[in-house]
Parts: C-alpha cells; sequence; structure tokens
C-alpha cells in the first residue's frame, strides 16, 4: 500500500478556491475519498509514467488538483474514476507540455528490467523480470494505448468505465485495447520465444 504524502493533504499556501473546501467541511470528506482510492489511482500513475519517482509527482499533483475542484465533484458518482480522469489529464498536459518523463523506445523494451529482483527465489526473480519487461513494453506503446491497456487489462475497469476516465466513446476504447494489445504481444513475442526454447 501506498502512503498518501502528507503534503497532499497540508498544502502550504492554500488559495481562495482550496481553502473555501477546507472551511465548508467538504475536507473531511475529501481526505477520506482520496485515501480509500489513493492505491488505484498511484498504480495508474505508475503504469502510464514507469517509474516511482514520476508515478509519485504526477498522482500528487492530480490529488492537489483535484483538491481544489472537490466544491466541482458531484455526490453520486464514482470518485475513483473522476480522480484518474485528473491522473490521466495531468499525464497528459505534461507530454504536451513537453515535460521530461522517462520514456521507452521500441529497442529499449528487451533491455534490463526497470524492477529489480532482490530475493534468492527463482520464481520470484522470474515474476519480477517479467513485470519490469511488461513495465517496458507498456512505455513503448503512444499514450492513448497505454492508458486502455493499463484500464482495462491491468485495472480490470469495465469498457464504459475507461470509455469514461479517457474522456471517449466506448468504440475508441475498443479499437485503443485491439491495437496496443496487438502491439504488445509483437513487443513481447521474442521473450515469450526465448521462454519456449528454454533461454530466458
Amino acid at each position: 500500500m501506498v502512503t498518501i504524502p502528507t503534503a497532499v493533504l497540508d498544502i502550504p499556501g492554500q488559495d481562495a478556491t482550496t481553502e473555501a473546501v477546507t472551511h465548508t467541511g467538504d475536507f473531511d470528506r475529501f481526505t477520506e475519498l482520496l485515501t480509500r482510492h489513493w492505491d488505484s489511482a498511484y498504480r495508474y500513475a505508475y503504469h502510464l509514467t514507469g517509474n516511482v519517482p514520476d508515478a509519485e509527482d504526477l498522482v500528487q499533483q492530480a490529488a492537489e488538483e483535484a483538491l481544489v475542484s472537490f466544491r466541482r465533484f458531484q455526490p453520486g458518482t464514482r470518485f475513483d474514476r473522476w480522480l484518474m480522469r485528473i491522473v490521466h489529464n495531468s499525464f497528459i498536459d505534461r507530454i504536451r507540455r513537453g515535460r521530461r518523463l522517462t520514456v521507452f523506445s521500441l529497442d529499449d523494451v528487451h533491455a534490463s528490467p526497470l524492477v529489480a529482483d532482490r530475493s534468492d527465489d527463482p520464481e520470484a526473480a522470474a515474476e519480477a523480470a517479467l513485470h519490469g519487461l511488461v513495465l517496458r513494453a507498456l512505455q513503448a506503446l503512444p499514450p492513448e494505448f497505454r492508458a486502455a491497456v493499463i484500464l482495462v487489462d491491468l485495472q480490470g475497469l469495465p469498457y464504459g468505465d475507461a470509455a469514461e476516465i479517457l474522456h471517449c466513446p466506448v468504440g475508441t476504447i475498443r479499437s485503443r485495447l485491439h491495437r496496443g494489445r496487438l502491439t504488445l504481444r509483437e513487443l513481447l513475442r521474442p521473450h515469450m520465444e526465448a521462454v519456449k526454447r528454454g533461454e530466458a
């Protein structure tokens, strides 16, 4: 479980909008909802960015934006979907602004895994290596394909929820998933063939 940084819930120099949330008593409700859904938002940010520092920075930024916008959150709707939409929009904004993120090319996919195994368990080591390989392959996908694959295949969301988060039709989600899965399959094919040959 990832702990929510204190800075997210104790923002110095709060502006008038944020202070209004605090003073109206909504801050406690916001904190409760954020705590409940922090892990899923962080996992989404981690798979989008491919590394811990960028993920932590992204999800903290999204949480702060959510706090400022919380007065516009509609009760009865899904807070987790609303928060992940903010995470996604923040991620896309960073790409558009040209902010430096850790980016991998197709040639990087079969380099050393992002997740280093620190155990003596061969099975755990193999699982860590595969996780790192899949994470690298995800980073090689275009952002829109990556987001769809993460939301549906890794986080298990229904197509409709993924469409709501990415603000696009369900048909677009299906198309992005199809193309993203095909690309991942091609990227991971050399590894799977090596496994079959007993070389991995």
